[in-house]
């Protein structure tokens, strides 16, 4: 059974940081590319960051120059490192994998950023 648990987030001031930290159980992690996503209410989950098994990492380009995307491949984890938050990046985060046609969620996380 694949599980991605979820850690981090909160609420911050505008300039802040806060990280994310997503554990993947069920999957041979080292293979899979992660992501992380994003949803405002009323919006469609929007992609924020993938990095793949090499290490390879992109980034919507709302999130770049501030946000870090990284993995550990021994802890079976992946990270989101966010500086210089605004609070357009408020929303709830998901972490997410895919494989053979099927996708997973983490719980999701809720980061509030305030003016």
């Amino acid at each position: 059974q694949v599980r991605l648990v979820q850690s981090g987030g909160g609420s911050v001031q505008a300039g802040g940081s806060l990280s994310l930290s997503c554990a993947a159980s069920g999957i041979n992690f080292k293979l899979y590319t992660m992501a992380w996503y994003r949803q405002d209410p009323g919006k469609q989950r929007e992609l924020v960051a993938t990095i793949n098994s090499g290490g390879s990492s992109n980034y919507t380009d709302s999130v770049k120059d501030r946000f870090t995307i990284s993995r550990n491949n021994p802890w079976n984890t992946v990270y989101l490192r966010m500086n210089n938050l605004k609070p357009d990046d408020t929303g709830i985060y998901y972490c997410n994998t895919r494989a053979r046609g099927r996708e997973w969620w983490g719980q999701g996380t809720q980061v509030t950023v305030s003016s």
